[in-house]
């Protein structure tokens, strides 16, 4: 029986003490450059992340080609995980899906077999149901790669190695574009069309100072797999470009579809990028739902293969721009594409780049790939060339090249020794097979080494030479810029770009039916509003001791302007005045009217246009409509008047006037330059005409070549042209008005 080991235990080693926060900043910082360079941001050179750039590796080494036979999902991310990408076979398999979607990838790098997922949101079926292979987009990536163009690196666990970076002949960072969120800081890159990046990268190598202004009339934005249309400026998105940072606002694409009897619905056809269909169209039923769509009637999802959502109008007189505004600015039926170009620069930087900057240093990876492939060719070729002198000086003397390996123990010191051989070629010599021995053989390697010499003095030539380099490399954009062109399907520019209209409407008024009403206000201030244009109003009747004050033919989308003594204006909607049936109801319950506000005047709001205002002091200006609504019941204070002054007159300026006509409570008349008075937005105004006694009684602006017109007690229009008299300046006295001027002095 073995006996027990009673010697005294090891002494624990010393433990070192650390400060908790040089542990954590030490800690955090690692794990921070981790996620930054291994996980959430794109190389700027190839556009990938690592586990997408082990994706198409492995799938490589797998030989899934574009003309292959597919291969189960499982096996794919089974393999990138054993090997190369120890994080989770789930993480692996969600980017391979996505690089499959030919909705999330502008052009995919891999050709899915089976359920992929949809645009509606819906998951991929699992991996062991699936199948996939490369596409002539992810052969792009991986030209040359085995020819020593980028450098590889040890796997995880240095049993294998992979690629720092691909060659990249295919502009992927803004072809397909990126998203991700590391420690601090995020990068999002949206898809762009890749004839419009090889016009701009091709303007760049002719022209290497070039600003992003110039570049983004090649690049005019950006080009989702979802089309949709970008409704920015050329200013903010030349902005965007320059600085790396900004963003895109896009909108769903739609038509208005004719039906039967006048009716009529909306089709969307293209949706935001990144926007989930049904998420969206569950959006706008619950909007609908609760009331906050008051223009929609119905939505319907009848899409196929191509998207059709159906959105039907509350009512046929709804504005259908009206209609999408409303669910632009409350669905993502308009989102925003934020761009950061936020990307690993040069292999080892975060950094964000401008456009130029990003075209610049793919060019410049490029022309990398383009001299160490030269190079590892002449390599090869300086190889080749050196067994093929060995073997024509073994033609030259054959005979003797037998008979040393027939006799001699070891040949090959003997065959180097003899005809001074380098260890290459007298492996070379060794190895020949006897059918090689033919005159025919030797011929042939004559020409081959005729044609390497010729190869050879042409890549020393291209590497001598800069313009030679960016020449071959220009061919080759020219070729890419060829397969994708906008006259190929996959080449075509889905994503257009718009000026979103200008409509300036209140999104609850326009529900309202556009009909014809009368608006009477009665002396004593109670107002209705009549259906239809009413001619007899002789006929309206009045509460007892009341009569008619105003009768204003309008619309029931119009706005109703009133003009108080106190000089404030209240803004009424039309719709929203009691109907005919009685007598209406008291202006106080609608607006704050004073107990001793009396009203001036009573009129349709009219964009545009100006009102001319006055006091009793014989005050005012010129005012324009838009500057007298109201927003609240208590109204706004447009003329300043101060007790006993009162407002008096409120008159619509005519788009010709060119004179302002005054009278006073003296009876005495004025005409003067209507260009001699200011225009306010708020205030008392100057002096209209001088009084000795009393006030201003009346005014109206018009022209002084069609005379001035009035009306008087008997309702006779009467009309003067011949006013030199009482032409004058303002803020006169005045004369005595015309024979037939009415006794109230009243112009209307």
């Amino acid at each position: 029986m073995a006996k027990r080991d009673s010697s005294p235990p090891a002494p624990p080693a010393p433990i070192e003490g650390i400060e908790l926060k040089d542990a954590l900043e030490e800690r955090y910082l690692a794990y921070a450059l981790s996620t930054i360079m291994h996980r959430a941001l794109p190389d700027v050179r190839d556009g990938l992340k690592p586990v997408h750039r082990r994706i198409l590796y492995v799938m490589r080494i797998l030989g899934l080609a574009p003309n292959s036979a597919f291969r189960k999902s499982a096996k794919i991310v089974g393999d990138v995980m054993g090997s190369y990408h120890p994080h989770g076979n789930l993480a692996i398999y969600e980017s391979l899906v996505r690089m499959a979607q030919d909705f999330s990838t502008r052009y995919p790098l891999v050709e899915g077999q089976g359920n992929f997922g949809n645009i509606d949101g819906d998951n991929a079926a699992a991996d062991r149901y699936t199948e996939a292979r490369s596409t002539a987009v992810a052969v792009g990536l991986l030209e040359d790669l085995d020819e020593g163009t980028v450098d590889f690196r040890p796997n995880y666990d240095g049993k294998e190695v992979e690629p720092v970076v691909l060659p990249g002949a295919f502009p992927n960072l803004l072809a397909n574009g990126s998203t991700g969120i590391a420690v601090g800081m995020a990068t999002s890159i949206p898809p762009h069309n890749v004839a419009e990046i090889c016009d701009a990268a091709l303007h760049l190598i002719k022209t290497p100072g070039a600003s992003v202004e110039k570049l983004t009339q090649f690049v005019i934005g950006p080009d989702f797999p979802t089309g949709g249309i970008v409704i920015d400026g050329r200013d903010s998105i030349i902005e965007a470009y320059r600085t790396g940072r900004g963003g895109f606002r896009v909108r769903a694409r739609w038509h208005k579809e004719e039906l039967q009897r006048g009716g009529w619905q909306i089709i969307v056809t293209e949706i935001p990028y990144l926007v989930q269909k049904s998420r969206l169209i569950e959006r706008i039923a619950e909007l609908l739902n609760d009331k906050k769509l008051t223009l929609l009637g119905d939505v319907r999802d009848e899409s196929a293969e191509d998207i059709r959502v159906v959105l039907e109008p509350k009512t046929r007189n709804v504005d259908p721009d009206v209609l999408m505004e409303q669910l632009f600015r409350n669905t993502e039926l308009e989102s925003r594409f934020p761009l950061n170009l936020n990307v690993i620069s040069q292999g080892r930087v975060p950094k964000v780049l401008s456009l130029r900057d990003v075209l610049r240093e793919w060019l410049d990876h490029r022309r990398q790939v383009l001299q160490r492939k030269s190079q590892y060719r002449l390599d090869e070729i300086a190889r080749r060339l050196e067994i093929l002198g060995g073997y024509l000086i073994a033609y030259l003397n054959i005979d003797e090249v037998i008979k040393i390996i027939r006799e001699e123990d070891e040949p090959k010191p003997a065959l180097m020794k003899r005809f001074k051989l380098s260890d290459v070629q007298a492996e070379a010599i060794l190895n020949l097979r006897l059918r090689a021995l033919r005159k025919l053989e030797e011929m042939q390697i004559r020409t081959e080494h005729e044609g390497l010499i010729k190869e050879q003095r042409g890549l020393n030539a291209l590497l001598k030479s800069e313009d030679s380099q960016w020449t071959s490399i220009s061919e080759d954009i020219k070729t890419l810029k060829e397969t994708f062109s906008k006259k190929t399907p996959l080449g075509r520019r889905r994503t257009d770009f718009a000026e979103a209209p200008e409509i300036d409407v209140d999104l609850d008024q326009a529900m309202i039916e556009k009909e014809p009403v009368t608006v009477v206000c009665s002396d004593k201030g109670w107002i209705r509003a009549m259906k239809g244009h009413i001619e007899d109003v002789a006929s309206l009747t009045y509460k007892d001791g009341d009569a008619a004050k105003f009768v204003v033919h309008a619309q029931t989308t119009d706005k109703i302007m009133l003009f108080s003594s106190s000089g404030k204006f209240y803004t009424l909607d039309a719709s929203k005045l009691p109907g005919g049936r009685g007598h209406g109801e008291p202006l106080r319950l609608m607006a704050e009217l004073d107990a001793a506000d009396a009203i001036v005047s009573l009129f349709v709001y009219e964009p545009g246009t100006k009102l001319l205002l006055a006091s009793t002091d014989g005050d005012g200006f010129v005012v324009a409509q838009d500057e007298c609504l109201a927003n609240t019941r208590k109204g706004k204070q447009v003329l300043n008047v101060k007790l006993p002054a009162e407002a008096i007159a409120c008159a619509k300026l005519p788009a010709n006037a060119d004179h302002v006509a005054t009278v006073g409570d003296n009876r005495k008349l004025l005409i003067f330059k209507l260009a001699e008075l200011p225009e306010m937005q708020r205030g008392k105004g100057v002096r209209l005409q001088k009084f000795k006694d009393g006030g201003l009684s009346d005014l109206c602006a018009f022209n002084l070549k069609e005379g001035l017109t009035w009306r008087d007690a008997g309702g006779r229009n009467w009309s003067v042209t011949d006013l030199a008299e009482w032409v004058g300046e303002r803020a006169q006295a005045g004369r005595l008005p015309p024979r037939g001027f009415p006794k109230n002095n009243k112009f209307l």
